[in-house]
């Protein structure tokens, strides 16, 4: 769905040196913490800033090649962007409907009337949530082939978080779409995500299944007399601790057949974050 080949951005201090897929029917979570350079590769997707170098292609076609129709089929939500607050929902509908060609009003509507959002309160009235609930729902009220969201439950509490999960699986189940998600919440990546890829300082630094990530990555906290004994093979990263270490493996089931006195914990995408961006 797109496929971005070492696209390169130069802020100042700040490189961008990115390559990722998303393929059709895939739901890809991009991780890293803030400043990483999340905003800058959706922005490079989207034509919002020029890019110095590398190849990118969205929708088939490359980047630069995309007409207004290929455009309308991608759905985006970034964390800088948003509606005027002085307007209601009701008065973005026939916008909305002028904008997007395959735009449907009854589903837009369906969907505020599900998430509570009321439809003539202005939206400076509305709470962080639901200006987000918003910005979600009109993303996907125009059957867009691609879905592009930048912290997409940022603001919301559990109950509206899972509620926003549900609409995106459905929009994700034919198997014909595909979502590219950054999150600072680790359970939304590890509950919708295929796979993710992890950015650093500007350079992807790690692509796991996510599956792969929950169930054979692990953290192990040694001693030091027991460190000097590990088996550093399928070690990624070791990070120095005040009992020892603890250090970050993709073969958790070797260690815990061949090291049976040493505590092993079932990985996670918060720890592989912290392992892999903390030094």
């Amino acid at each position: 769905m797109f496929r971005l080949d070492n696209v390169i951005k130069q802020y100042g201090n700040f490189r961008l040196e990115c390559s990722m897929e998303v393929p059709v029917g895939n739901i890809t979570g991009l991780i890293g913490r803030n400043g990483a350079g999340k905003s800058t590769v959706f922005k490079a997707v989207l034509g919002l800033i020029r890019t110095d170098g590398g190849k990118m292609e969205v929708l088939g076609k490359n980047a630069a090649e995309l007409t207004q129709a290929d455009r309308e089929s991608i759905g985006v939500v970034l964390s800088d962007s948003g509606f005027c607050s002085w307007l209601a929902i009701k008065d973005f509908i026939p916008m909305l409907d002028t904008m997007y060609a395959d735009f449907s009003r009854e589903k837009f509507v369906a969907d505020c009337e599900r998430m509570e959002l009321p439809l003539k309160k202005k939206i400076k009235e509305f709470s962080t949530g639901m200006k987000r609930k918003l910005q979600i729902l009109a993303a996907l009220s125009h059957n867009a082939k691609l879905l592009i969201l930048d912290e997409p439950t940022a603001g919301l509490d559990v109950v509206a978080r899972d509620e926003l999960l549900g609409l995106l699986r459905e929009y994700a189940e034919d198997g014909e779409r595909s979502i590219v998600v950054s999150s600072h919440i680790s359970s939304d990546l590890e509950g919708i995500c295929d796979d993710v890829y992890m950015i650093d300082n500007g350079k992807i630094v790690l692509h796991e299944d996510t599956d792969v990530l929950l169930n054979e990555y692990g953290l192990l906290k040694v001693t030091e007399a027991q460190f000097g004994k590990l088996d550093k093979s399928y070690l990624l990263e070791t990070r120095r601790e005040s009992f020892g270490y603890s250090c970050l493996t993709n073969q958790r089931q070797f260690y815990q057949d061949n090291y049976s006195s040493i505590v092993i914990e079932k990985g996670s995408i918060d720890e592989v974050i912290t392992m892999l961006t903390s030094h």
